[in-house]
């Protein structure tokens, strides 16, 4: 951190110096409580924004001049949250002794147990500096284990206070004031750990919470060669919380590994995704090097893939490169098909699955509320209806065969490797036997998702949508699925509908949705017991 401003390093010194002072008053208030103590603490709220707001600034500044220096943004954007939770620190202080002056009886706090929390605390703002400025990431773990020592004493005060609820001499309002004072100091122990988290990530150049930082570590010490000779950059962000990096070798730019972190749970379903790939379908899927568990949280080290996923192949390679990895694709799908097909039907269920997530849908976009159409002085059925209609038709209706399916077949899940002409998978925690009708409606309508809008890339989308409807289709009747269109339909409606609540663009959200409502209505449309004999209309669907 050499290449810091002085002022910013002034500034930071100057912070935590206030933060330790006041920290200080509030162990001799509760030693000795005093109301010109508490006023010398209520009265330094301003320094302390002051510093706070002078550390922004110049680090607003310094990433002006940093340009695209990612590590030095990284660097910046840590010092500015270790600012803010400082600063959150001298609040906490604050807020503590608005609720002692609310107890009538002090003794009730128990006010001899505070200053060893308040000296935990001033044991972390003491070791900031060193951990930041030294690249110290020991030190920076030690302010982040402080948390588990203050949530200690908090938990012993609660049982305190909540044992004293029973005791008729104390009023209940101090007891509750007391609860919000300890509570005060729990929140403190979080700050500290936030602390933590942004020198750690500073010093590592990666954003990192406190439990992927040990997972990080742990995991890096099973790759060949030194760690140290390894950097980590965010590839990824998942919607479920976790996280994508890929671990570089610093010299040679090259990708060792990937990383991935998160739920425990979703760690362990891509983790048996993986293996059941293997031992179906070698090759496939990527190699897992290591994994690794700890609370709530796992990670696993996964051997990294060459080539290309096929959305960076649709919006920037040539036609015959697109061309090249749309054919590969569809004749790896056939032969996993055929080689995972089992005599067990599947259900789709497509209109259950786009009714459970309606509510996300409209929470994005609240046009899409459930109302009633009129168009010409006719009332038409509300879309709610209209998914109600079809999951009653579709309950009826089966695959007549399993197969195994990735099952979130979106366009960023699929590599394909051009110099040995291969496909590969990634994201597998919900691959499963299914219908097959599943991962080709979401593969279609994860390409016409796509956020790209000049009208050459949307043709080159209708061009694929339509290619690999047209192997599916063919393969459906080389097995002899007679209703493959018609769970097509429904499966593509569910795509639409439920995909909108990833798209901000208000217009591109109501393409897709009024071609879900259509696509229903048309599935509704053909007389029941003649669902062999309908059609998809291709054209218009993916045509904008």
């Amino acid at each position: 951190m050499t290449d810091l401003p002085k002022s910013i390093r002034e500034n930071l010194h100057f912070l935590c110096a206030e933060i330790d002072g006041q920290l200080g008053q509030l162990e001799a208030f509760f030693a000795e409580p005093t109301a010109a103590t508490a006023r010398r603490i209520m009265d330094r709220a301003g320094y302390a924004h002051n510093l706070k707001t002078r550390i922004h600034a110049a680090c607003v500044r310094r990433m002006t001049e940093a340009g695209k220096d990612n590590r030095a943004h990284l660097t910046l954007r840590s010092l500015e949250f270790i600012a803010t939770d400082l600063q959150r620190l001298a609040n906490l202080a604050r807020q503590s002794l608005c609720h002692v002056e609310r107890i009538e009886t002090f003794e009730t706090l128990v006010p001899a147990r505070y200053p060893a929390i308040v000296q935990r605390v001033r044991q972390g703002v003491a070791r900031i500096e060193e951990a930041f400025f030294r690249n110290d990431s020991e030190r920076a773990i030690g302010i982040g284990q402080l948390q588990d020592k203050i949530e200690a004493d908090y938990r012993k005060l609660f049982k305190i206070y909540t044992r004293e609820m029973r005791n008729p001499d104390v009023l209940p309002a101090d007891i509750a004031n007391s609860l919000l004072v300890a509570s005060n100091f729990q929140r403190m122990g979080e700050t500290l750990k936030a602390i933590s988290e942004a020198v750690i990530s500073a010093n590592i150049g990666q954003a990192v919470n406190f439990e992927r930082y040990f997972a990080l570590q742990s995991l890096m010490s099973d790759l060949e060669g030194n760690g140290d000779d390894m950097k980590i950059e965010t590839i990824a962000e998942t919607r479920s919380g976790g996280s994508i990096s890929a671990i570089r070798h610093s010299k040679t730019e090259t990708v060792a590994a990937v990383f991935k972190e998160g739920e425990k749970s979703k760690v362990k379903e891509e983790r048996q995704g993986v293996k059941s790939w293997h031992s179906i379908y070698p090759g496939l899927a990527p190699k897992i090097l290591s994994y690794r568990k700890r609370d709530q949280s796992a990670a696993l080290l996964i051997e990294h893939l060459p080539g290309l996923t096929f959305e960076h192949i649709v919006l920037n390679e040539s036609d015959t490169l697109c061309e090249t990895a749309l054919a590969c694709l569809a004749a790896t799908l056939k032969d996993i098909w055929k080689q995972t097909r089992t005599g067990e039907p599947a259900e789709l269920g497509s209109m259950q699955q786009l009714s459970r997530r309606l509510g996300s849908v409209r929470r994005v976009h609240p046009e899409f509320k459930d109302t009633a159409i009129r168009f010409s002085g006719e009332v038409l059925p509300s879309f709610d209806a209209l998914i109600a209609e079809a999951a009653a038709r579709e309950a009826k209706m089966s695959a007549p065969f399993s197969v195994y399916i990735h099952g979130d077949f979106n366009v960023d899940n699929i590599i394909f490797d051009p110099g040995e002409n291969r496909i590969h998978f990634i994201d597998l925690h919900r691959s499963r036997y299914m219908d097959y009708v599943q991962d080709v409606s979401v593969f279609m309508v994860s390409n016409y998702r796509l956020q790209v809008l000049d009208p050459e890339t949307r043709r080159r989308i209708m061009i694929v949508s339509q290619s690999f409807f047209k192997s599916a289709r063919a393969f459906a009747r080389k097995q002899s699925d007679e209703t493959f269109e018609y769970r097509l339909a429904l499966g593509l409606a569910r795509s639409f509908a439920s995909s909108t609540r990833f798209i901000f663009d208000k217009s591109h959200a109501r393409r897709m949705w009024l071609r879900a409502r259509y696509l229903i209505e048309q599935a509704l449309a053909c007389p029941p017991g003649e669902e062999a004999k309908f059609r998809l209309q291709m054209k218009e669907i993916f045509v904008d």
